[in-house]
């Protein structure tokens, strides 16, 4: 099998690249070890098979080397360490997240578990070929589905209907996609699988008959006007069949059973053909679709069309350039069949493919659970649109994305100066949905910014991000000018000269000590009340007192607020307008009891009472409460003992989901007969942790819950 590998491959091979995989192939030997797969088979099989698939790609030698090695870390003992030493980085860190991804469980039918796959799964393809592994490891999971208990069966064909083929339609890889999903039919509702084949068994010969003689007949129209050509012809998939009686049609309403597929060297050849065809044969109404004029959302491009023959059979036809016929099958990943060609059209949809899975990953530290799932459904998993610029490039936006969006996908600082929008030559409202078709013309303005309103209608993350991001900054540039003011008002005051505290010795003193880059950090860290401007000039006339002295004196000089007008998280002496922190290393939340603890040059932290930090300290203590007015959201870590090695990441996971509860953050840490998971949580208060750690322990696998 591995000589067949490599032979299929052997093309875009070089001698180096045989011997790395032949070296991958001896390490998945013996790792594991005499071991066998559930059929009988030795462990080496899948791996191979799933490489096998995988040459239909074209892709890397890295990806097929990791695909080879991809069972070696769970079922092998192997360490990433150990990988990235003998195969180097690239590879190593391709087996490892796809052996993440294969270590989760999708439980149950819960829409919430899928939802959090879907995410995990983005989350881990930092790089697509993860993804590519991950589909064509499913493909052959699914063909060998036979030898698997009806529950592991049954859990594995809801993962690929929910998850994985959606992904695939996603990338465009149709032949994977189609054959996914007669898989799972077939163990689904083996019945309604059977008596498809078995009708179109019963006809198959004729139909065969029928569409060989259709092709010779197309083919001498096309060999007549010296059009350059191949044709293939097939009969409709039993799942396709299955989805359109599904949906009500009667076996002799399925016009595209019968198909035939014309492969030609230029777009100009595909109107010339279908042309040919449409004057020797009927064409069905309604059934002529330009995909070449209009891609579809997976970049998909031909012209279709049905026909009645002359046998009076109904046949679909498309017609396509090599190029699109690759993209048609193999969708994003057809970037590496052709590369070498510099394909700008595909290199340049292929960017807009993988640009939802950076945006996804960038901002993915940025929500919590439920706005990240939002975030991928929108922009990853929803139903797409079409828009053209002026010049005729296609933009792909989520539906009912906006101008602002598109203005965005052009450019980011298009989006910022963005002032007027054309759509189909009528200005338009900046927040109105864009749809199919429409032409966009933005109008800009280099002294124009962003709008904050426009949050509450775009519709990309990107869009989202550059907005929060100019704001962001814009409020950073506020700040350090305030604190700039108060340092030269507090200079004044004193009648010292400027430039005798801030030359270059002094200004890069300030930064040592307060550990920032330079001097607009001083002014961000005085204008945000870390410092006081006194305090930075004693520091540099060494007067050593420290930021929280001064930051106390000031709290205590200070009359009381009414908290009832207070919107901060704390009171410090029932003062609201001190700068405090909360510990990290017992993250208190709402409602647990606390106390503030006055630090060396760092402020005010927030202690939970029981902290083991501070059990044997005895003074620079502060009383410090909470505003219960306050909506913020508190961190704060849990540990959960599990009594099983299994992965049950999922388990928590929709508690959580359940309980409203984010989990941000998961580590986890396998005993002799336990599964310790550390998990980071963000939750309004006290009372809904409690509840989520009581669900928690109503789990039949969790022996014990406690805080960190």
């Amino acid at each position: 099998m591995l000589n067949e590998l490599i032979k299929k491959c052997e093309k875009e091979l070089t001698k180096e690249d045989v011997l790395l995989i032949k070296k991958a192939y001896d390490y998945a030997l013996e790792h594991p070890k005499d071991k066998k797969r559930l059929n009988g088979e030795d462990y080496i099989t899948h791996p191979l098979n799933v490489a096998l698939i995988l040459t239909d790609l074209h892709i890397d030698v890295a990806s097929i080397c990791a695909t080879i090695l991809h069972e070696t870390i769970n079922h092998g003992g192997a360490t990433k360490e150990e990988l990235e030493s003998i195969f180097g980085s690239d590879i190593a860190s391709l087996v490892l997240s796809i052996s993440k991804m294969n270590k989760l469980e999708l439980m149950d039918d819960s829409n919430a578990a899928s939802l959090n796959l879907r995410k995990v799964l983005v989350g881990l393809a930092k790089d697509v070929r993860v993804l590519f592994i991950k589909l064509a490891d499913r493909l052959h999971n699914l063909r060998t589905g036979s030898v698997l208990d009806k529950e592991t069966l049954k859990r594995k064909v809801e993962e690929t209907e929910n998850v994985l083929i959606p992904i695939a339609h996603r990338l465009g890889i149709n032949t994977w996609k189609s054959e996914m999903e007669d898989w799972c039919l077939k163990y689904e509702k083996p019945d309604v699988y059977q008596d498809i084949e078995s009708k179109l068994a019963l006809s198959r010969q004729e139909l065969e008959s029928n569409l060989l003689e259709m092709q010779d007949a197309i083919s001498d129209i096309l060999l007549e006007q010296n059009i350059s050509f191949k044709i293939k012809s097939r009969v409709k998939s039993i799942y396709s069949i299955y989805h359109k009686l599904n949906q009500g049609k009667k076996w002799n309403q399925i016009y595209d059973i019968l198909a035939l597929r014309i492969i030609v060297k230029n777009v100009s050849d595909c109107y010339l053909a279908i042309g040919l065809i449409h004057a020797k044969y009927r064409p069905i109404p309604g059934r002529f679709k330009d995909y070449i004029a209009m891609p579809k959302e997976n970049m998909y491009q031909s012209l279709h069309t049905g026909i009645f023959g002359s046998d009076n059979h109904r046949y679909e036809v498309q017609i396509r350039t090599e190029e699109m016929d690759e993209i048609a099958e193999k969708g994003i990943a057809s970037h590496w069949s052709y590369k070498e060609k510099g394909t700008k059209k595909i290199q340049d949809m292929m960017e807009q493919k993988l640009e939802l899975f950076r945006n996804l990953i960038e901002t993915s530290d940025n929500f919590n659970n439920e706005d990240f799932t939002s975030q991928v459904k929108n922009d990853f998993l929803n139903d797409f649109i079409y828009v053209f610029t002026p010049k005729g490039d296609v933009v792909e936006l989520p539906f009912n994305a906006t101008p602002i969006d598109f203005a965005y996908r052009i450019h980011s600082k298009v989006g910022d100066s963005t002032v007027l929008a054309i759509v189909n030559d009528n200005i338009v409202q900046l927040n109105e949905p864009l749809h199919n078709n429409d032409i966009v013309q933005i109008k800009t303005n280099a002294s124009s910014n962003p709008k904050k309103e426009w949050l509450k209608f775009v519709k990309t993350s990107h869009a989202k991000n550059r907005i929060k991001a100019y704001f962001s900054k814009q409020e950073k540039e506020n700040i350090t000018n305030k604190g700039k003011n108060l340092f030269q008002n507090e200079l004044r005051k004193r009648k010292i000269a400027f430039d005798s505290i801030l030359n270059n010795e002094n200004i890069k003193y300030l930064c040592n000590a307060l550990h920032v880059e330079d001097l607009n950090d001083i002014y961000f860290a005085i204008g945000s009340l870390r410092y006081t401007a006194a305090y930075i000039i004693n520091l540099v006339m060494e007067d050593k007192r420290s930021a929280n002295d001064v930051l106390v004196e000031k709290m205590l000089r200070m009359p009381k607020n009414d908290k009832s007008e207070n919107k901060n998280d704390l009171y410090v002496n029932g003062e609201s307008n001190i700068l405090v922190h909360l510990a990290k290393c017992c993250k208190p939340v709402l409602g647990d009891e606390i106390v503030g603890y006055i630090t060396k040059g760092d402020g005010i932290r927030v202690h939970r009472k029981t902290c083991e930090n501070i059990a044997n300290l005895k003074d620079r203590f502060i009383d410090v409460s909470w505003n219960t007015l306050n909506e913020e959201l508190y961190e704060t870590d849990l540990i959960i003992k599990i009594e099983n090695t299994k992965n049950n990441l999922l388990d928590i996971i929709s508690k959580a989901t359940i309980k409203n509860v984010s989990v941000y953050n998961v580590r986890a840490k396998k005993e002799d007969f336990y599964t310790v998971y550390e998990i980071t949580v963000k939750v309004k208060n006290k009372e809904q942790l409690d509840d989520f750690i009581t669900s928690l322990e109503n789990l039949n696998i969790v022996s014990m819950v406690k805080r960190k």
